[in-house]
């Protein structure tokens, strides 16, 4: 079943935790769901941004027992369907985070994670466009490096 043009609710759910510990990983809550379809939107968003490139999602949603399994926050945008963890092929990390924040893409916030990843989260009220980076051994720090 696709959200979207070039994003599935398979790759939306999909979950090597969840996998590993034979959790399902469905929406339990109707509003998650309309979540994923909305957050599929902004990410095509995102794609046409990027120049139109294959967006490689490592984690999108976590129902409460998938977020518990990885030790996620109560509160996380992942376990509403708002929030995406994702590379995008043919860029960098890091060139992937700056064209997004050149953007006009109305993310809540986006993190630079340990150099391996994009976190963008979303927001359906008040987007922040709060830019973070996040390193290993290290706190998060305001913006983007260099």
């Amino acid at each position: 079943m696709h959200l979207s043009q070039h994003f599935s609710l398979a790759e939306a759910t999909r979950s090597d935790t969840a996998r590993e510990l034979r959790i399902d990983n469905s929406p339990t809550v109707p509003q998650h769901r309309l979540n994923l379809y909305y957050t599929a939107e902004q990410m095509e968003r995102v794609r046409r941004v990027l120049g139109n490139r294959p967006i490689v999602v490592s984690s999108w949603y976590r129902n409460p027992t998938v977020n518990r399994a990885v030790g996620g926050v109560s509160n996380s945008s992942h376990a509403l369907g708002l929030a995406v963890d994702f590379t995008c092929r043919g860029l960098s990390v890091l060139d992937t985070c700056r064209a997004i924040v050149a953007s006009n893409i109305h993310f809540d916030q986006l993190i630079y994670e340990y150099h391996r990843w994009v976190h963008i989260g979303f927001s359906r009220t008040s987007p922040r466009r709060q830019v973070l980076t996040k390193l290993s051994g290290e706190g998060y720090r305001f913006g983007l490096p260099g």
